[in-house]
């Protein structure tokens, strides 16, 4: 039998009768005064306990003054204004402009041919909330990337701008940015969040109308992912047609947000979509582009299938199913791109085009987003930036970019320079011929894997643990620029100088290569 609580003992009465019998109204208020306070005092430490659990969903949060770094307000803005498109899990070479055959991309290579393509941009920190972190702080994640919320004293992007002026808005169907506590919509004005995408609990019925063994192979199937895919079918149906989808519901809602507020110049608008992350299930109309026939009518592929089931026929229906998603997802962004042309925004703002990682799809017998293969399939990411200048356009800077780098050139394109709690560096420089160079070398850490990338080599291996994944791994990129052939064996002496700049980077021991 468990212990009872003890308890407390009974109040003995008192032997003076006139003190407990006579309970006056002036005692009665201040007993009464002590017990609301004790309830504030609780209610108060109660919701200082839910604060920490739930997002704040008005105004800026909060930080002590000792913590938060001095954002300065002496340069001006230069009347520019911004907007920002993150389109998830976007792999560089499933653009035509970057260099893609296949993939059909027209809208965004039309829009490569306005604006400045970098050819070598990075991923810092994987996945999702890492690479969001960076993006949002302008500060590493290195060296373990960990999946976290934004501190207390982290500055964001929007916040500096909020206090130089900017209307700031946040428009997001990457669910994990409103998870309890995270944050991420510190310093914007306003923000929409676009329910459901993948096992966002948007709907929770009902369950038994949905059976995802109907749109997979049987041998793809475990209870995980069963669990994932019930809750998306949930979530997706009331979807009617293409316009229903979440890629087309955030990219009209940001167009929506310009119609609205064009004129409140200048302004951030920064839109992040989880297209074209998993689930890939794109409109039918975009799966014919790239077979006529699925093997189910609406075949599904997502997060919870295990790398160990996946059959070699079911990689090219797999590599289809991405297609399909990447060419929707430049659709839908072709349309946003396209509203702006129609507000006349085009000749005063800056528009950039990027994703946090990609993903793999069959190499090495990886299929999705894989910390053992680091290579250019997760940490190659396209980076194209439009500027209102027109000198500008049509230029492909070959220069090391990495992530870290996206917020302090942000902020020096739209004038403001003295901003200095970065860690990145100006990559406008290299456009502007400023410098030749802002890096010898980028990083990426995803996971227990770190990544290594210079112009001619690219290297990583397991940087914590004994398991080496797929590596440790040397890629010589002048004779293979798609990364498929380990050269370490022929270059021994390359690679432990490329682990010797891995561990000095992220400042850690890091295992020796072994044979």
């Amino acid at each position: 039998m468990q212990n009872e609580p003890e308890k407390p003992e009974r109040a003995k009465p008192s032997r003076n009768r006139k003190n407990t019998d006579s309970f006056t109204r002036r005692a009665f208020l201040a007993g009464a005064a002590g017990i609301g306070a004790a309830a504030l005092t609780a209610q108060a430490a109660e919701k200082k306990d839910d604060e920490r659990k739930m997002p704040v969903w008005s105004g800026d949060l909060k930080t002590p003054a000792a913590k938060t770094p001095r954002t300065g307000v002496r340069s001006k803005p230069n009347g520019l204004n911004i907007i920002v498109i993150i389109a998830d899990t976007w792999r560089a070479d499933h653009l035509g402009c970057y260099g893609a055959k296949r993939i059909k991309t027209p809208f965004l290579d039309d829009f490569a041919k306005d604006a400045v393509l970098f050819a070598n941009a990075s991923a810092e920190g994987l996945p999702t909330i890492p690479c969001r972190r960076v993006y949002h702080t302008g500060k590493s994640v290195l060296p373990e990337a960990r999946w976290q919320p934004l501190d207390d004293d982290d500055v964001t992007f929007a916040q500096i701008l909020s206090r130089r002026g900017f209307t700031t808005a946040f428009i997001v169907d990457t669910y994990h940015h409103f998870k309890p506590g995270y944050n991420f919509h510190r310093g914007f004005h306003s923000w929409q969040w676009v329910r459901g995408q993948e096992t966002d609990r948007w709907k929770s019925g009902p369950k038994e109308m949905f059976d995802p063994k109907k749109h997979m192979p049987a041998h793809l199937w475990n209870q995980r992912y069963d669990n994932n895919m019930r809750q998306y079918l949930m979530n997706t149906q009331d979807r009617k047609g293409p316009q229903d989808y979440f890629c087309a519901r955030s990219c009209r809602a940001a167009a929506d947000w310009l119609e609205k507020n064009a004129r409140n110049k200048p302004f951030m608008l920064w839109i992040d979509m989880f297209d074209p992350h998993e689930p890939w299930d794109a409109p039918p109309e975009f799966q014919k582009i790239y077979r006529d026939e699925y093997p189910f009518e609406r075949y599904l592929f997502g997060y919870g299938v295990r790398n160990q089931d996946i059959r070699p026929e079911d990689l090219p229906v797999i590599r289809d199913l991405y297609a399909a998603e990447v060419t929707f997802s430049d659709r839908c962004i072709g349309r946003l791109l396209e509203k702006v042309r129609r507000l006349g925004l085009a000749d005063d703002t800056i528009i950039v085009f990027t994703t946090d990682h990609g993903t793999h799809l069959g190499e090495q017998g990886c299929v999705q987003k894989t910390p053992a293969l680091l290579n250019a399939c997760v940490t190659h990411i396209p980076l194209i930036i439009k500027h209102p200048d027109k000198t500008f356009a049509g230029r492909r800077v070959h220069g090391l970019v990495g992530a870290v780098d996206f917020m302090p050139t942000f902020l020096a394109m739209l004038g403001i320079k003295d901003y200095k709690n970065t860690d990145g560096r100006n990559m406008w420089d290299l456009v502007t011929d400023a410098k030749p160079q802002i890096h010898e070398n980028v990083y990426t850490v995803f996971g227990r894997f770190g990544a290594v990338h210079s112009l001619e080599w690219h290297y990583f291996q397991n940087i914590r643990g004994s398991d080496p994944g797929k590596g440790p791994c040397l890629y010589n990129l002048k004779d293979d620029p798609g990364q498929n052939k380990n050269v370490i064996a022929q270059f021994p002496k390359v690679a432990e100088r490329m682990r010797a700049t891995l561990q000095n980077h992220l400042k850690i021991q890091i295992p020796p290569i072994r044979a």
